[in-house]
Order: C-alpha cells, then structure tokens, then sequence
C-alpha cells in the first residue's frame, strides 16, 4: 500500500471516515451509501469501488440522534495507517464542542495535508460533509481555497476561516453561499466549458486538448507523468483534492461527485440510479490539467 500512487485501479480506493462524538449520522450514512454502492465493474459484485475503515475515540461512537456506531480503528491506528488511505471523510455535528475542545479530527485533517505535500506523486482527497468545513477552516486547509458548508453556519464558518488566515498569515478562504459542494484542485482535463458535466466558476485549469478519459488520472499512461508530478506538487496543499459541502442531501451529490472522478461519471449515475438520487452538481474552481 505504501506504494501506491494513485487510486485508479481495478482495487478498493481506501477511505477513512473520522467519527468525532456528536457526529450527524446522516453526514456519514449518506456518503457511506454512495461509496460502497459503487463498483469498477456493475456486472461483477466482486469489484467494489471503495473499501471503508471507521475511525473514532472510543469502541462506539454516539452521534448527534442518539445512535451509536462502532469505530473499526482508533485515532491512534488510523494516525499509524494513515499514509494507506486515498480519502478523509470528515462529518459534521457538534462542531462548537470540537472547535473549543481542539479535539479529534482537527490534528488528523493536518497530519493527512501534510502527507500530500510531502508526496505529491500520491493523489490524496479530503471531504468534508456539512458542518465538517469548520473543521478544515480551523485548521488552515481553507485558506486561498473556496469552500462552503451548511446555508445555516456560514456567518459562523466565515469567522473561523477569517480568524485562521488572520493567525496563520494567510489567504482568505472565498466562501460559497450557493453551491451544493466546491471542489478544489481538479484532477482531470476539463475540456471545453460547454463538453464539462461539472459546473464552476472559475479555473486556471490548462486548455491543452486531451484523449483520457475524465477521470481522476487523465495523464496516466502518458510521458509527461514526471512534469505532472512537478505541476502537482505547485499546487496548494501539494495537490491534495479538497472537497466541502453543504448539509446532508448536498452531502450525497459531494460523494457521488467524488466516484466519478475517482471511478467514473457512469459508476457515478449508475450508483444515483441504483440510490433513486438526482445528482445536483456544484461547482470545481482551481483545476489543473496533472
């Protein structure tokens, strides 16, 4: 596993899902639904898309409705495996509690960044459901980015992405008030605007024509793998994809936007189909052709 560079594969993409107490059960049943619908392969049960580990402080975890859910790793395992995994999953719930107490998933969020920019050459995502942008915006992964999270905290999400940008020196984060998810640092050729199935507002996303399929590895295959590499690791966060969303419905159309550029747009419409969702797109900004 350490080994790997990338998760487009015929295997398992490896998630974490970081359980904090008090997290919304909704922010983690959706996306997890999404996740392990998807396949490689929908006429061969044996392909999964996604394998998922749960993280927590304690053997169960109560969530924000009152229902327990058992942690599969500590936070002290999954700081040992944390280099396995291609994604975080970071919920909302009980965010004051988190924020002032600077508890678990803050130091996580940091130490997964940190391993992006330590290895470009590796394609690594976090997501945020909700709420859970709070967490990401406390911890500086925000700042220079665009982000949103719930209609109902943006005062309040907007404060802890000044106030950190304000401690650490930063760039502001442009705050999203009208979009169900924002992903930065697009992964894949975006093409023409009118040929793009994702909105956005903005990119610095090169126009250089492109054969790949769109996907999360458009180079792959290619010679220019080592200039890529390079391009990435320019980036923010060295590259790492940075996904925020809004609440839980929106929390659904992040997941199902995170399978089609780590698996592909059709196991992403197949798995709404399967769902009986209506895929609602946000918007991408700050993508580069890698």
């Amino acid at each position: 596993m350490a080994n790997k560079s990338s998760a487009v594969s015929d295997e398992p993409i490896d998630v974490l899902f970081a359980l904090h107490p008090g997290f919304d059960l909704m922010d983690f049943a959706g996306p997890l639904e999404v996740l392990t619908t998807a396949q490689h392969d929908f006429n061969d049960p044996t392909t999964k898309a996604f394998e998922v580990t749960i993280a927590g402080g304690e053997p169960k975890v109560l969530s924000e409705q009152g229902v327990v859910v058992g942690s599969q790793v500590s936070w002290k395992e999954a700081y040992e495996r944390l280099s396995d995994f291609d994604v975080l999953v970071i919920l909302g719930g009980s965010s004051d509690n988190i924020l002032k107490e600077k508890a678990e998933p803050l130091a996580l969020i940091t130490a997964f960044s940190e391993l992006q920019k330590a290895d470009p050459s590796r394609e690594r995502t976090v997501l945020s459901i909700c709420t859970g942008a709070l967490f990401l915006a406390q911890q500086g992964i925000l700042s220079g980015l665009s982000a949103t999270t719930h209609p109902d905290f943006l005062t309040k999400f907007e404060n802890v992405c000044s106030q950190a940008a304000t401690r650490d020196l930063a760039e502001r984060t442009d705050v999203v008030d009208d979009a169900r998810y924002v992903v930065n640092n697009l992964r894949f050729d975006i093409g023409d605007e009118d040929e793009n199935p994702y909105i956005r507002r903005k990119s610095d996303a090169g126009r250089r024509p492109s054969n790949a399929r769109k996907g999360s590895m458009s180079w792959k295959g290619s010679n220019t793998r080592r200039e890529s590499i390079a391009r990435r690791a320019a980036m923010r966060l060295g590259g790492l994809r940075v996904i925020t969303s809004g609440g839980v419905a929106a929390g659904l159309d992040a997941a199902l936007y995170l399978v089609s550029v780590m698996v592909s747009e059709e196991t992403s419409n197949e798995v709404a189909r399967v769902m009986q969702l209506t895929w609602n797109k946000g918007i991408v900004v700050d993508g580069l052709d890698v």
